[in-house]
């Protein structure tokens, strides 16, 4: 029997940049699995993009058929209309979110995944859930680092004073 797996992702930030969090939510038949997580610094892109990793992350089973629900454009757009294959060849080149995206794209590749865009606050049930869950967990006292984010990096120039 193929694998077959609904997600349903959000990630929201307070003050983009600011505290950030994701929300996922990954259904297989009659099992689910709902995860979030918050970090410090980080913006709501980076976390729509981290949601969408860590559900494909999570996935113990290869070559399965995800069907990924977001309210995210910057996420869906770039993968359905092709835009971060673009990027990829010119090596993200000027590309915000590089780190993620590469971490997307090797995980992406291990799966048929089809994106579908929903209208976020919309009442949908599950993309509701994923933003309580995102929400939650910015608000935490524990947040983690977001590592990769590195603010106004493309307006750091290394070899002029400040």
């Amino acid at each position: 029997m193929a694998c077959k797996v609904t997600i349903y992702t959000d990630g929201a930030a307070s003050g983009n940049p600011g505290p950030g969090g994701y929300g996922v939510v990954l259904i297989s038949g009659k099992h689910r699995l709902e995860k979030s997580e918050g970090f410090k610094l980080t913006t709501n892109n980076r976390m729509e993009l981290m949601a969408v990793i860590i559900a494909l992350e999570s996935l113990k089973i290869e070559n399965c058929d995800v069907l990924i629900y977001t309210d995210s454009k910057y996420v869906s757009d770039a993968v359905e209309k092709g835009w971060v294959f673009q990027w990829e060849a010119k090596s993200f080149r000027k590309k915000k979110n590089a780190d993620l995206w590469k971490r997307f794209l090797d995980v992406y590749r291990k799966h048929k995944v089809r994106f579908i865009w929903i209208k976020g606050h919309a009442d949908n049930p599950e993309n509701e859930l994923c933003d309580r869950l995102a929400t939650e967990a910015l608000r935490k006292n524990d947040l983690s680092e977001d590592t990769g984010y590195l603010p106004g990096e493309e307006n750091d120039i290394p070899f002029l004073e400040k």
